[in-house]
């Protein structure tokens, strides 16, 4: 009998969430068409358009209604499935009731009105204008995080959003990790006397042809051009859901090595988000798992792929058919270009395995100093020039090399930086995992035949959707605890290998 009359109510939950979903739909499309098609100046309706869906959405997911069905759910005989995505609904909804509608659509439109002025700021390298915008977002959303709990730390707030079932403490403490191992290979990379270099490809890269080169690699691992799109934007990012997954990347005319890192890159994250259970779509377990593991689809496709030696003894012959010039460059030579280490690289995304982690605690450090409220924003240009000298030995030049590189402050997205190092790490751990299981995935690679790790994915990962928190999908994915021994690992014996530690 109970369960006759818990089914109506839960099935009610998830008509109730289903516009939700559909809403994030909705804005997502808008952003994706803000930074690749909109014409610059769209930027006043769009903004509106973008507020008013963050309001509905919000509105939505705090109705009082849908606190009534999650009480009386609370101690109803559920399926395992049904109590995964009435937890999920409950996390979001507990977090929505407590900040105001109207805080919502104002962070919203502000945002969107933040990103054309850090295009223009990145672009002329004056960021004049922007300073007083981001002084706003950041306001506001230190009054979203007050609205939540006045009594905690506001950027662990943040982080929830991006990263709810891994604590910030367990952020601290893989970044100091990080940190602590990846110092000492540096410093051997800087005394060893092996050179490597980023020669074989470099050169003169029409971005026509690179594009097709990158559009025959997405083939090659598999993206489905039915369901997904390649365009170019300021910052690479990717945009969907299980039916429709699109990406973006940029090239550099005299390199090919940014362009077909970042397309795989965002390769990865379109793979998860297709990968996701169709029949799900408009409930959390049609829904990918936070930001930690969306990171790590990525940093595997991107590292673990598209920086080995197999994959580029597939590789150059084919990009030797577009650009003739890499007719002579061998596999080891490409190999050990795309993983040089660059101590010396101002640009995160094209930073090399070991030193992107230091970008990402540059970043990490500053946004935690300015929403304790001990740093302006106004010296954010000189404290990251600091700590780029201190830790990477060099000092931009450029506001445009420096802090209004990335596009994540204009978006508001405080506490998205740490899942990238903590994606990172969880790429080492799922892609030993695929070769404990499969065993030693070179000769697949060699051959250009990744479907294998695109099939485990699905099973291990992508299928279950947000029926696992964090650190449980983890454990069922690869029997193992969430920790940085393997990433540590991994990169120990490849760069030892290369620089000859």
């Amino acid at each position: 009998m109970q369960r006759e009359h818990d089914t109506p109510r839960y099935d009610q939950l998830i008509d109730a969430y289903r516009p939700i979903v559909h809403l994030d739909g909705v804005g997502n499309l808008l952003s994706w068409d803000q930074q690749v098609m909109m014409p610059a100046g769209g930027t006043p309706a769009r903004a509106r358009q973008q507020a008013t869906v963050s309001r509905l959405r919000h509105e939505r997911l705090a109705d009082p209604t849908v606190g009534d069905y999650l009480r009386e759910l609370g101690d109803a005989e559920l399926t395992e499935i049904e109590r995964a995505a009435v937890r999920e609904i409950k996390r979001q909804h507990e977090r929505a009731v407590r900040v105001p509608t109207e805080l919502i659509e104002e962070l919203r439109q502000l945002t969107a009105e933040a990103l054309p002025v850090w295009e223009e700021a990145r672009e002329t390298n004056d960021s004049t204008g922007f300073v007083p915008m981001l002084e706003d977002v950041i306001e506001l959303k230190r009054e979203y995080a007050a609205h939540i709990d006045p009594d905690r730390d506001p950027y662990e707030i943040l982080f929830e959003d991006y990263e709810p079932y891994l604590s910030l403490d367990t952020a601290d403490a893989v970044l100091a990790e990080l940190r602590d191992a990846l110092v000492p290979i540096l410093e051997g990379i800087a005394e060893s006397e092996v050179t490597i270099s980023g020669e074989p490809l470099q050169g003169e890269f029409p971005i026509d042809q690179q594009r097709s080169c990158v559009e025959d690699v997405l083939d090659v691992l598999g993206y489905d051009w039915e369901h997904g799109r390649i365009d170019t934007s300021t910052h690479p990012f990717t945009s969907g859901n299980p039916f429709d997954s699109r990406v973006t990347t940029r090239f550099d005319p005299t390199d090919l090595r940014p362009g077909l890192g970042a397309t795989i890159h965002e390769f990865g994250h379109a793979d998860y988000e297709l990968g996701l259970p169709r029949d799900a779509y408009g409930t959390p377990l049609g829904e990918s798992r936070d930001l930690t593991v969306h990171e790590s689809q990525s940093r595997l496709w991107e590292n673990h792929v598209g920086r080995s030696r197999p994959f580029w003894t597939f590789l150059l012959p084919r990009l030797a058919e577009t650009f003739p010039s890499l007719a002579d460059v061998s596999p080891d030579a490409a190999f050990a270009a795309v993983n040089k280490v660059y101590p010396d690289k101002l640009i995160r995304v094209e930073a090399d395995e070991l030193t992107y982690h230091l970008h990402i605690i540059v970043r990490y450090e500053i946004e935690r100093e300015v929403m304790a409220g001990s740093l302006d924003v106004a010296e954010i240009p000189a404290v990251w020039n600091d700590r780029y000298e201190s830790y990477l030995g060099v000092r931009p030049e450029t506001e445009t090399d420096g802090w209004l590189q990335d596009i994540h402050w204009s978006s508001g997205y405080f506490g998205y930086f740490p899942t990238y190092s903590l994606g990172s790490v969880l790429a080492a751990q799922l892609y030993g995992a695929i070769e404990r299981d499969i065993g030693s995935l070179d000769e697949q690679l060699t051959t250009g035949s990744v479907g294998v790790i695109q099939d485990w994915l699905r099973e291990a990962v992508h299928h279950h959707g947000c029926r696992y928190p964090t650190p449980e999908l983890i454990e069922t994915a690869t029997g193992e605890s969430f920790g940085a021994d393997a990433f540590i690992a991994y990169v120990s014996e490849k760069y030892g290998e290369l620089y000859d530690l």
